[in-house]
């Protein structure tokens, strides 16, 4: 199965595609530092790549570009088949971003899960901090319906750090802990549709 884009292709994600990511950029500030793809062994991909294959309540696939680069992953979890919702999750390698294919995948994948698979609505989060995905779920459709502080991925974050101190408004600082602020957003069939 492959769901053909303009410039993106997407398809089930494949060991191969795993191992294609230790090949991925890092992102240099460092509040994305969470979303770089870990240092791992073969084992550990294995491993990696069995946690988010196996199971019926989640799918995961590999987004490449027309030149046949990974350029990213993408999946769906908590799948609830009778509402017809599920939760999505993407990662892009940073050296492919700010090209659009982001945007491309999400709309793209958006019309296969609307009208192929017939379900209803998709979640997803993101942090306040993260507007360049923000920009980009927005432009897919998706609007925030919540928003809550979460504990942040580095408790141990130097609080100088000038990408802190940009987004510092997004951070809340209690009991010596620090959080930050996550959107959570959807998408709905008859808005996408519609939208399109």
């Amino acid at each position: 199965m492959e769901i053909k884009g303009k410039r993106v292709i997407i398809a089930p994600l494949k060991i191969e595609d795993v191992y294609c990511m230790r090949e991925w950029g890092y992102h240099e500030d460092s509040l994305l530092m969470d979303y770089n793809f870990p240092s791992m062994n073969n084992s550990e991909l294995h491993g990696w790549y069995k946690v988010k294959t196996f199971g019926r309540s989640k799918e995961y696939y590999g987004v490449t570009n027309r030149e046949g680069k990974l350029v990213g992953y993408m999946g769906i979890k908590n799948i609830k088949k009778i509402k017809k919702e599920a939760t999505l999750g993407i990662v892009f390698d940073p050296n492919h971003i700010n090209k659009g294919y982001g945007t491309e995948a999400i709309t793209t994948y958006l019309n296969y899960y609307f009208n192929e698979m017939k379900m209803k609505t998709l979640l997803l989060e993101v942090a306040k901090f993260n507007k360049r995905a923000l920009r980009c779920y927005e432009k897919s459709g998706f609007v925030v319906i919540d928003l809550y502080l979460d504990k942040f991925f580095n408790q141990d974050m130097d609080l100088t750090d000038p990408y802190y101190l940009q987004e510092k408004s997004s951070f809340v600082i209690k009991d010596g802990k620090i959080y930050n602020y996550i959107y959570k957003m959807k998408v709905d069939r008859k808005s996408f549709l519609k939208e399109r």
